[in-house]
C-alpha cells in the first residue's frame, strides 16, 4: 500500500514516521517548505517525494497541512487521485473542508473522510515529530455516511498503525461546535494570559496552575488564526459564555460578596467532579 502525506510538520511528520516503523506501507511525503522535504527523505522519514506522478498511486492520502493550503492543493490534485483512494484531512476545523471535500470526491470518484488527531504538542515542526505521538489518542472521522460500516471498518484498519486508541465518529458540524470549547477556547485563553504584564514577573511566584493554564500558549500564529477564523461563530459563542460567567466572578470581587463568590468557586469545583466522572 502507498501513503502519501502533505505536510511534514509534527502531524504529518509522526504519521511518516508511525507508517514507517509500523508497517511495510510505501510511505511518500510533501511540504511546502523544501528544507523540511529534503530532510524528510535523507533522514528516512519518508521513502520518496510526493508529487503529481505519484499521487495517482496513492491508496491513502494524508492532509496535515494549514487549512487554506489544504483546500487549495485539494481542489488542485483532485483529478489525479485515483478511484476509491481514501483522503483524510487532519485539519482543526471540518466545515469547510468538509464541504469541499465532499463535493470533489463525488466529482472525481475518491473518498474523503474529515478527521482530527486528538494529540499534538505545545512544540511544532518535524523535528519534534515521534512514531508514538497517537499512542492511546482519539480520532475523530466525519464520513460522508456515518453509518458506512464497510468504511469505517476500513477507516479502522488504514488507521491502526498509528496506534489510536479510540476512533470517534462525528459530523462537521458537531466537530466544530465541541472543539471550540475543548481545544479553541484553551489556546486563545492560554495566548492572552501571558501577555498580562503580571507574566514577565512569575518566576519564583508560580507552580503548576500558571503551568498548566499557559502551557499551549507558545502556539504557531499563523494556522491558529486560520482555525480560529474558520470556526468563527463557535469560538464567539464560547467567549461569550466564558465572558459573561468571569464577569459574575468580578461583580462578586468587585461588591466584597464573600457568599456569592464562594457559590461560584463551588459551582465550578462540583461541575469539574462531574466532568472527571466522564
Amino acid at each position: 500500500m502507498t501513503v502519501g502525506i502533505v505536510g511534514l510538520g509534527l502531524i504529518g511528520g509522526s504519521m511518516a514516521k508511525a507508517f514507517r516503523e509500523n508497517t511495510d506501507h510505501q510511505v511518500l511525503g510533501f511540504d511546502a517548505n523544501t528544507a523540511v522535504d529534503g530532510f524528510a527523505q535523507l533522514s528516512g522519514i519518508v521513502h520518496g517525494e510526493l508529487t503529481e506522478t505519484t499521487i495517482p498511486s496513492c491508496d491513502l492520502l494524508i492532509l496535515a497541512t494549514y487549512p487554506a493550503a489544504a483546500k487549495e492543493y485539494l481542489v488542485k490534485i483532485a483529478p489525479n487521485l485515483s478511484h476509491n483512494a481514501i483522503v483524510i484531512d487532519c485539519l482543526g476545523t471540518k466545515e469547510r473542508i468538509c464541504e469541499l471535500g465532499f463535493a470533489l470526491a463525488r466529482e472525481h470518484g475518491f473518498i474523503f473522510v474529515g478527521g482530527h488527531p486528538m494529540a499534538g504538542s505545545e512544540r511544532s515542526g518535524i523535528k519534534f515529530a515521534r512514531a508514538d505521538l497517537f499512542e492511546g489518542a482519539s480520532m475523530v472521522l466525519v464520513p460522508p455516511d456515518g453509518n458506512d460500516i464497510l468504511l469505517l471498518q476500513r477507516l479502522k484498519e488504514l488507521l491502526n498503525p498509528l496506534g489510536f486508541a479510540r476512533i470517534t465518529v462525528t459530523t462537521a458540524q458537531e466537530h466544530d461546535r465541541r472543539i471550540g470549547f475543548t481545544s479553541q477556547l484553551p489556546h486563545l485563553i492560554s495566548n492572552a494570559m501571558v501577555q498580562s504584564p503580571s507574566a514577565m514577573l512569575h518566576s519564583g511566584f508560580s507552580a503548576g496552575s500558571f503551568r498548566d493554564l499557559t502551557r499551549v500558549a507558545e502556539l504557531n500564529s499563523r494556522m491558529w488564526a486560520e482555525l480560529f477564523l474558520e470556526n468563527q461563530e463557535n469560538l464567539i459563542e464560547e467567549l461569550d459564555v466564558l465572558l459573561s460567567s468571569l464577569g459574575q466572578y468580578r461583580a462578586a470581587l468587585a461588591q466584597r460578596d464573600s457568599e456569592g463568590l464562594q457559590s461560584l468557586l463551588e459551582a465550578g469545583s462540583r461541575r469539574k467532579k462531574e466532568i472527571s466522572k466522564q
